[in-house]
């Protein structure tokens, strides 16, 4: 188990956020998230990556207890989050924007980091043609690609995705969720993965759960997910 999240409750003042969810990571796993907005998906996210105050609970990740630990920490051991909206640096080249996720770990060679460079460009070919472009030239869909390439550059073992369909056109979401099944396929990377696209999520999931106002109200696998007659009526639109 890479991560598990044991009876989490977050509170944003009188509003309940997450109440009392249990969540379990296995390595090399793709997991998803679906719900709808205000579901708590992004909180979730927030409470791992140490962006979210925690009410109770536990987080725990490769047996070490992170509820209450630093978000720059946790960054160092291992866990890369890639925020919904993307973020990048729209003046910096698409090469100086993948650098940008290794600022943490101060002692990587040039070396090193010119491998991991290769890593993401053969990964991403369209970032390897764009790489002397400024980010913020980027179309949508490469500026996804850019945001996933920055938090792969970080070597991390969880690569937590918060919307990455968000905004983008059908024929781009696609190509999103085809480069996540790539990753899934040509790394070692886990991947947790939030999302309102419910059907592209969970075809690409080994496992899924749906949150509700805050509570997993459903779980399984990606492909039971899919063809459960309740998920497909509320998230699926059938």
């Amino acid at each position: 188990m890479i991560l598990k999240i044991d009876n989490l409750v977050v509170n944003y003042g009188y509003i309940s956020a997450l109440r009392g969810i249990n969540i379990d990571v296995k390595k090399g796993e793709v997991v998803t998230l679906i719900g709808g907005n205000g579901a708590g998906k992004t909180t979730t996210l927030m409470s791992i990556s140490g962006l979210a105050k925690k009410d109770s609970g536990n987080i725990i990740y490769k047996d070490t207890d992170i509820t209450n630990m630093d978000s720059d920490k946790i960054v160092t051991l291992g866990i890369a989050h890639v925020p919904e909206g993307r973020n990048i640096f729209p003046k910096l080249s698409v090469e100086e924007n993948l650098k940008m996720g290794c600022i943490m770990q101060k002692k990587l060679k040039k070396e090193a980091i010119n491998k991991r460079l290769e890593q993401q460009y053969e990964l991403f070919p369209r970032l390897r043609e764009r790489r002397k472009q400024a980010g913020g030239t980027l179309s949508g869909g490469e500026q996804q690609m850019l945001a996933i390439g920055r938090g792969m550059m970080a070597d991390p073992e969880l690569l937590m995705l918060d919307e990455p369909s968000l905004g983008l056109a059908p024929i781009i979401i696609e190509e999103i969720f085809e480069l996540i099944a790539k990753i899934k396929k040509e790394t070692d990377k886990t991947v947790l993965l939030i999302e309102q696209n419910a059907m592209m999520a969970l075809a690409v999931a080994d496992r899924g759960y749906v949150l509700q106002n805050g509570e997993i109200v459903l779980t399984g696998t990606g492909e039971e997910l899919l063809h459960n007659e309740d998920v497909r009526k509320a998230y699926l639109g059938e």
